[in-house]
């Protein structure tokens, strides 16, 4: 059943501003406009210029803006308006209080619109979780593929394979319950759903052979920065981050714990994550902080190792690794086949942040990636473990058999759109948005 209450919240941020806008949607919304402006609806789809007044005595609250905006034509489905207010925080207080004070309207929860545009079929769920990586979004590549998901780029590739597997499901569901009409050709049919599942099988392992670089880039590829004690790795996270965010002392052993710098290299976000120096150690807290830094070690998309001319080598790793002689204003002795830094002078930097942007470009690519989360893949790999059968055994299996993986394939990629099977994770992930969206 669909939301009846009319809601109503600020749709731009708090504090003082040029223009604060309100938005209102439900079936009480043109009533609500009305009684602000005592008055007609002005035409519809239009900025008109209009006194509000305070409903119960009056005075006005303030001149603005306002848009009439019938349904189902909007953006959640529904009747809707808009107030364009001055960006005064008293003016945009008193406005909602005016709208609280109205029988049948209520404020918005977080999410409240999209979920309404979502439960109208304004939105699939590939681009509901569109919009919420692109208010999330940090960087340039997490804009572009924050926008592909919101302008229904997965959501158009699954409703094709979709349309396919119908199409075919509805001729061997035919077979089945008409087998004794002339014109259901029994004997294509195998072959035919075999070809239908061959094909959108093809083109959604193509989708799933991706390196996951759609996940990765929502959250960012960790750089560890790692090595023996007093190796550097504090201050040349310090460095990089152009900033002191690290304590950097002589003594050995002064990081314990693993300190986190997000940054912006080339539109790309990277996680910068400084680790406790690697050795034997019989202090209880620094062995807990080697322990943490192996963990993170493991977890990295690529490891910094750094060492001082002629020190250790780094031992075997199961991620990528750079190597990073550090501290080259004391010394020229560097070995072959590693990056020269001094985070003091400022050599090399430039040199090791080109080295960590190709990297990160190598696994994340541009924002080009059609699945960005892991709901999806599952969601994805589910349909062609349905899709292999049908391919594999198609014309051994009975057609009820053939008709029943058809169906599971077709609910998994119904799942991916929000069309069947997401309601327990709706609240999760409306929560995650702002007031007002």
């Amino acid at each position: 059943m669909l939301p009846l209450d009319t809601i109503y919240a600020p749709a731009t941020g708090y504090g003082r501003t040029a223009v604060a806008v309100v938005r209102i949607s439900g079936p009480q919304a043109g009533r609500a406009l009305s009684t602000l402006i005592r008055s007609p609806l002005p035409p519809a789809r239009r900025l008109s210029l209009r006194m509000l007044r305070e409903p119960a005595t009056g005075d006005l609250l303030d001149h603005a803006l306002i848009a009439w905006l019938p349904g189902p034509g909007t953006a959640t489905g529904e009747d809707m308006a808009e107030l364009h207010l001055h960006g005064g925080p008293a003016v945009r207080a008193a406005v909602l209080r005016s709208l609280g004070d109205m029988p049948g309207l209520m404020p918005a929860e977080a999410g409240a619109f999209t979920r309404r545009a979502f439960l109208n079929g304004r939105m699939d769920l590939t681009a509901v979780e569109g919009l919420a990586d692109l208010i999330d979004a940090e960087t340039e590549a997490q804009r572009r593929q924050a926008v592909r998901q919101l302008d229904g780029a997965l959501g158009r590739a699954v409703e094709g394979w979709r349309a396919t597997l119908l199409d075919v499901l509805a001729a061997t569901e035919a077979a089945l319950d008409f087998s004794d009409e002339g014109d259901v050709d029994d004997e294509a049919l195998p072959e035919a759903a075999r070809s239908a599942a061959s094909y959108a099988r093809d083109a959604i392992r193509a989708t799933l052979a991706d390196g996951r670089r759609g996940e990765r880039l929502r959250d960012g590829f960790t750089v560890v920065l790692a090595g023996a004690p007093n190796a550097g790795k504090s201050t040349l996270l310090n460095a990089l981050a152009r900033r002191d965010v690290a304590i950097v002392s002589d003594i050995p052993g002064t990081t314990r714990d693993a300190i986190e710098v997000r940054c912006d290299l080339g539109g790309l976000p990277v996680l910068l994550v400084d680790t406790a120096g690697l050795r034997d150690s019989t202090d209880a807290i620094e062995v807990e902080g080697v322990a943490r830094s192996r963990r993170r070690i493991d977890q990295a998309d690529l490891v910094l190792w750094l060492c001082e001319p002629g020190g250790d080598a780094p031992p075997p790793l199961s991620v990528p690794v750079l190597v990073v002689a550090t501290k080259v204003d004391l010394s020229e002795a560097v070995p072959d086949g590693t990056i020269a830094v001094s985070a003091r002078t400022g050599n090399g930097l430039d040199r090791l942040l080109a080295a960590l942007e190709r990297s990160a470009e190598a696994s994340l690519g541009s924002g080009d990636a059609l699945v960005t989360r892991e709901r999806q893949r599952l969601a994805l790999e589910r349909c062609l473990r349905h899709l292999d059968r049908v391919v594999a055994m198609g014309a051994e299996l009975p057609a009820e058999l053939v008709a029943e993986d058809l169906r599971l394939a077709i609910r998994a990629l119904g799942e991916v759109a929000g069309r069947v099977g997401v309601e327990e994770m709706l609240d999760r992930l409306f929560s995650s948005f702002c007031i007002g969206k």
